[in-house]
This record gives structure tokens, sequence and C-alpha cells, in this order.
């Protein structure tokens, strides 16, 4: 099972290409923080705006540096269940060892057509498979016994719960026996997420802080939720600082103060207004980042 603190990669650019090197460092020094798994290509590494050969290309990066040291959750999600099909058989000839995959933006299917969907990548691919479930950016969610359904397909190993409903794993749980991820997508809520029983975020504060989010999520495997939401509240001003404007804007931002890349993003995302750069600068010198 995927677990802990995973993060949730930026996709780094020069001049509007993409930065193997800024990638390859990246990936290292999350790997050197002690970080649990990387999902490259989600929302956060600007999936809608990457060509079909830079998606392709960020996944296999990300699997060589990593080099099997810890897992690769490759995004690989589409609204058409065709591309996502393309997607998954590309990650897993890369080597990733799953795929993240989202579906219903824009078509907005009923729960019977998101079954469908995820139904078709899952026979018509190998690799294991976790849900993203998204609906403030998808309008449709997966229902509670949508998930539950899924999960009685062989290769469907967990879920990336972003609905912000606390109750999720509760509900979840009761009706999925075999073992399951249940992963939040949240940094903000990540601890209560876990209390109810999750096992870890797909984070986008583990970009920046990748080292006290690993600590976090340990504490909370540990069963030190007291001691875990004692490290949240420290987090939280960088957690808010980095949503300020759309994401994945401050998480960029935030890494080119640590040198790791520049803070370039592409349309539709525009550069950050200097009141945000002062309010992410700040909580990062608070934890002693910077």
């Amino acid at each position: 099972m995927f677990q802990g603190a995973i993060t949730a990669l930026i996709t780094p650019f020069s001049n509007n290409e993409l930065d193997e090197a800024a990638l390859r460092r990246i990936v290292r020094w999350q790997i050197d923080q002690g970080i649990d798994g990387l999902v490259p290509v989600g929302t956060t590494g600007e999936s809608p705006v990457l060509t079909e050969h830079e998606h392709k290309r960020v996944i296999e990066i990300t699997v060589e540096e990593a080099n099997k040291a810890i897992p690769i959750l490759a995004g690989a999600g589409s609204n058409n269940p065709a591309e996502a099909v393309i997607y998954a058989r590309h990650a897993e000839k890369a080597g990733a060892d799953a795929t993240l995959q989202v579906a219903g933006y824009y078509n907005r299917p009923n729960q019977e057509g998101l079954y469908a969907h995820f139904e078709h990548v899952h026979n018509n691919s190998a690799l294991p498979i976790v849900l993203y479930n998204i609906p403030p950016r998808t309008i449709v969610g997966l229902d509670v016994d949508t998930v539950a359904k899924l999960a009685q397909l062989e290769r469907v190993i967990g879920i990336k719960d972003a609905t912000g409903d606390l109750t999720r794993p509760i509900q979840e749980r009761a009706l999925i026996s075999k073992p399951f991820s249940f992963l939040s997508g949240d940094d903000v809520t990540a601890v209560a997420y876990n209390v109810g029983g999750g096992n870890g975020c797909i984070s986008v504060t583990a970009n920046v802080a990748p080292k006290q989010t690993v600590e976090l999520h340990n504490l909370c495997r540990e069963g030190k939720f007291s001691e875990a939401a004692i490290l949240q509240d420290k987090l939280f001003s960088l957690h808010k600082a980095l949503f300020l404007e759309p994401n994945p804007t401050g998480a960029k931002y935030a890494l080119s103060l640590l040198g790791l890349c520049s803070e370039e993003c592409r349309l539709p995302m525009i550069p950050l207004s200097e009141t945000t750069k002062r309010a992410i600068k700040e909580a990062m010198t608070s934890l002693e980042l910077i």
C-alpha cells in the first residue's frame, strides 16, 4: 500500500521548456529528505498544460532518479478513458509502481459512468490504480458506494480523497475489506483524515517541507496524534501561504527560494503577487526552511 508523506510533485520549467535537470535535482532532494513516495504529473504538476511528450518524460525522469528507492504513483488520469489508458500503459513501461486516475471533469458523467470509466482503465492497463476523488475540480465526485464497488476490482488499491469530507475514510473503510490506501489530498486536514482511518497524504507542502511532512505522518502512523497536531499547527502558516493563489504557483516560488528550480508556471497560472511572496517567505523563515 501507499502510505505516509507522498509529494505531489511540481513540474519545473525554464523558458517555457521542461527543466529536466531541475526535476532530477528535486527528485533526489525529496528522497534525501526521506519522502515516502512521489506523484509526478498530477494537478500540482500542471498536467493540463503539458504536451504528451512532456507528460511521459516527467514520469520517465522521476522513475529513473528514484531508481526504486521509493514508490512512484504516476499521474495518468483523463476525462477521456482512451487517453487515460495510453498514459497508464506508458507509466508501466517507464517503471512506475501505480497510476493515479481522475475522471469526470467537463463531461460530468453519473456514478455509473464514472464506474465504467475506471473499470475500462483497469481492464485495459496493468498497473495498480489509486482513484483520485476531487469534486472541487471535477464537479462530479465518487460516491462512497461507487468507491466501494471500484475497490472490488483487483488492481484498484487506494484513493486520494480531496472531498473535504473527513467522514469519508470512516464510511469507505466500513465497506472495503481488502488492504487499501486511504490518502488525504489536503495538507491542512491530513491529521484529522488519518485519525479517521487514513494512512497518509498526497501533499503539496511536501514539495517545500518534505522532512517535516514525513515527520508528521510518521507520528500519525505511530498513533501519536496529539504530537502530530502540534506539528500541524506549526506547518499551518505554510499550508495557508502556499494556497493564497492558485496551486502550484506558491509551491514553485517556495522551491525557487530553496534554489531548486525557477518559479515559472505556464498560463493560465500567472506570477504571484508580492504580498503572497512575502507570506510564503515569512512562513518558510519561521520554519527555518530558509
